[in-house]
């Protein structure tokens, strides 16, 4: 009797092929440097600039980044759903409510010409627990290295906690201490997720049964 690992098969390898590992990676980087560009000239408006048409391109850039965000939730979902499909569908779900929820807040700046209160940390709640999702799931999978996804799981959970403690005003996440819980998430959504993805793309599953057991295949 011996011991083997089956490979994932040909019907969901082309998923978790090259193709959509750097596709996913692009998006990683596409929609953090339009958050980025995005929430910047918002804040610009935010702090008394009465120019409505840097606001209007920083809601327009939330929207890229909104989309980029559930483009990224449904091409992970076909990868991470070999490894548990049960937590696997909570991803691309997640990744929707957060692009919703920016949309509703860019929607509602650019009819009130005022933003939602603590809009960003709105937008952070579906963020961090679909982030958690992601990254036990790229753990439990071995898809990228590990010290990878641990890099994620720390940044989410950091940016998941920050959320309630800012709201009642231990800290703020918009600058100071507070900025350095954003730090491992940015890190791991703009640097070492998306050059492994381009550059690597997904490590092969090491069986098709649910990785969350950990258990081989077993022949005789």
């Amino acid at each position: 009797m011996s011991t083997t690992r089956t490979a994932i098969s040909s019907t969901t390898a082309p998923l978790s092929g090259k193709g959509v590992a750097r596709a996913v990676g692009i998006l990683f980087v596409v929609q953090m440097v339009t958050a980025m560009f995005g929430t910047s000239l918002i804040q610009a408006f935010v702090d008394g600039n009465p120019d409505r048409a840097p606001m209007t391109a920083g809601v327009a850039l939330m929207s890229v980044s909104g989309c980029a965000v559930v483009g990224i939730g449904l091409l992970m979902y076909p990868v991470l759903r070999q490894v548990n499909p049960t937590l696997a569908v909570w991803y691309p779900i997640l990744r929707v409510v957060e692009c919703l929820v920016s949309a509703a807040c860019g929607g509602y700046l650019l009819a009130a010409s005022t933003v939602v209160p603590n809009h960003l940390l709105w937008v952070y709640v579906p963020t961090g627990i679909g982030g958690i999702v992601l990254c036990h799931l790229l753990f439990v999978g071995g898809l990228v290295p590990r010290p990878i996804a641990l890099l994620g799981l720390v940044g989410y959970a950091s940016l998941t906690i920050g959320v309630p403690l800012d709201l009642l005003g231990v800290l703020d996440m918009g600058a100071g201490v507070g900025m350095l819980l954003l730090a491992p998430g940015g890190l791991f959504e703009l640097v070492f997720l998306p050059i492994w993805l381009i550059a690597k793309g997904f490590r092969p599953l090491p069986s098709t049964t649910d990785l969350s057991s950990a258990a081989p295949v077993t022949a005789h």
